[in-house]
Formats: C-alpha cells, sequence, structure tokens
C-alpha cells in the first residue's frame, strides 16, 4: 500500500517492514507502542475535518496531514487549520526510529527502543519506558518520562517537564517558563543540565548520592537536603555546590528569577535506608533541609 487517505475510523496492517515511524496530526491523541511483533498496525478510532495521508516507503510509515509538514512544525500557526481532530493509535516494532508532532493534541510514546523525538504545540506528551535517545521540544505543552533509560533532551518556551525515576546517562532541559521537576534513579554516573528563566526547579537525587554539584539563581531561593553540599549567597543569587559520593556524575541547575531545590530520593525498597543504620549506632536524627 503505497498511499491511502483516511476519512473514517479504520484498522490497517503493514506486512512490509517498517523501520521509521512519523505521525503528524491535529487535535485528539495519538498513542505510539513497541511491540515484539515484525508487522506494524494503525487503527484510527475518530476523524474530523480533512483526512489523515498514510503512506509507507522504504520502511518509513507516515501517518499525515499533508498541509502539516515536519520542518518548521512549532512554527505551524494556520488556526482555520486546526479544525480538526483524530484518535490515532499504532503498534510499531520496538526498534523503530519514531517521530511525532501534535498540535493541541495528547501524545504517548511507550516501549519502543530506537530514537524517539516528539514536536509539541499545545498539546501534552507522555513518554513511557523509552530505552534510546529521546528529543521533545515543544510550545506550551507538558511533557511527562516515566522510566526513560536514553539520553532526554527536552526544550519549551512554558511547557513543564516532569522525569519520573530517570535512570539515563544525560538529561539535557532548557526552558524560559516552564517549571522542571526531575526524579532521577540512575544505574550509574548521570550527566544532568538544566536551564530556566523565571521557571522553578526540582531535583530528587538518591541517597547516597555520586555526582559534582553546582546550581545558581539569580532572585530566587535555594532548599538542600544534602549535607554536603554549600549554599552561597544570603540574598539575590545563590549558589549551591559540592560533591556527592565520589562526584562520579555531574548535576548543573541554573535559574534566573526561579528557586532550585534539590531533594533527597527515598531508597529503593530492595536497599536498606543508610540514615537507619547511622540512626541505631549514634542516635542520630534526619538531616535538616536548609
Amino acid at each position: 500500500m503505497p498511499e491511502s487517505s483516511v476519512a473514517e475510523p479504520t484498522k490497517l496492517t503493514f506486512d512490509a517492514p517498517v523501520t521509521e515511524l512519523h505521525v503528524r496530526i491535529v487535535n485528539g491523541t495519538v498513542n505510539v507502542v513497541g511491540t515484539d511483533e515484525g508487522s506494524a498496525r494503525l487503527e484510527v478510532s475518530e476523524i474530523e475535518g480533512p483526512p489523515l495521508v498514510v503512506t509507507q516507503k522504504d520502511g518509513t510509515l507516515t501517518v499525515a496531514y499533508d498541509d502539516l509538514p515536519w520542518k518548521g512544525f512549532l512554527k505551524w500557526l494556520d488556526r482555520k487549520g486546526w479544525r480538526r481532530s483524530a484518535v490515532v493509535s499504532l503498534a510499531v516494532p520496538a526498534q523503530t526510529r519514531v517521530e511525532v508532532g501534535v498540535v493541541g493534541a495528547a501524545a504517548v510514546v511507550s516501549g519502543i527502543r530506537g530514537p524517539a523525538a516528539v514536536k509539541g504545540v499545545a498539546g501534552d506528551t507522555t513518554l513511557v519506558s523509552l530505552s534510546g535517545p529521546v528529543r521533545a521540544d515543544t510550545v506550551s505543552g507538558n511533557v511527562e518520562a516515566q522510566s526513560v533509560t536514553g539520553d532526554l533532551r527536552f526544550a519549551s518556551v512554558s511547557g513543564d517537564l516532569t522525569v519520573v525515576e530517570g535512570s539515563g546517562p544525560s538529561v539535557r532541559a532548557d526552558t524560559v517558563s516552564g517549571s522542571m521537576i526531575v526524579d532521577l534513579d540512575p544505574d550509574g554516573p548521570t550527566d544532568v543540565k538544566l536551564t530556566s528563566v523565571s521557571g522553578e526547579i526540582a531535583i530528587r537525587m538518591p541517597d547516597p548520592a555520586d555526582a559534582e554539584v553546582e546550581a545558581n539563581t539569580a532572585s530566587g531561593a535555594i532548599s538542600n537536603a544534602f549535607d554536603d553540599l554549600r549554599v552561597q549567597g544570603q540574598w539575590g543569587a545563590h549558589k549551591l555546590t559540592g560533591r556527592l559520593g565520589a562526584g562520579s556524575g555531574k548535576l548543573r541547575a541554573t535559574t534566573v528569577s526561579g528557586s532550585i531545590a534539590l531533594l533527597r530520593r527515598p531508597p529503593r525498597e530492595d536497599e536498606p535506608d543508610p540514615r537507619d543504620t547511622a540512626d541505631d549506632h549514634a542516635g542520630t536524627t534526619d538531616k535538616k533541609v536548609l
């Protein structure tokens, strides 16, 4: 099937190999899940407005509106073109390279081991159990990344980023006014760099942690749950620096007017809390948040 037009709910199966997936929709929902099957499946359960064009060529499966290009996607502001909607679900081989673009639509991408890229204009994105490199760019849409084990790149104007159980080797996030909540549960050294203008930044790290830490805010507050880190500056600019553990990883957080909070992550269920052991022997209490 080289090309078809989908104007009503339908289901399609693609027996030819799929190595790359491109999806671009306006309003509605797109769901992409990686599977161990060799074929790909598409279900369009709802559609209003112009038809979606479905093409398969040289291993690339595309489900998109023909007037919505990937290049310049975040600048697509044709308001008349927003008068459409589709609910699209796709199952593709887990190693597929995935590109998803949403305008006013929700996107969920899960179980993909290949590279994944999501661009969103006023649409929220959820990324679950992705092990390849991930890039998410939004204007005002929020991004939640759960159990992502690959490199994560995020950029937004006002969209928020939430990372849950992040264990990838690196996280890079930039936003103007969006907030960032990053929960780190790394299996080894991780390199984290978070930058915001006015958004708040909260990072939760394991205890004991293993990282060189530097956090800066020009006019916001800093709170810190680790005694080995030092806060400098009483008025205006604040800086938090220090080494946790061997300092194998890196953590950099910078904001102009937003606050920064460095929090302690509770121990994993299969590990004893080191503070409990210390308390038993020394009668100490939990560290105080500064």
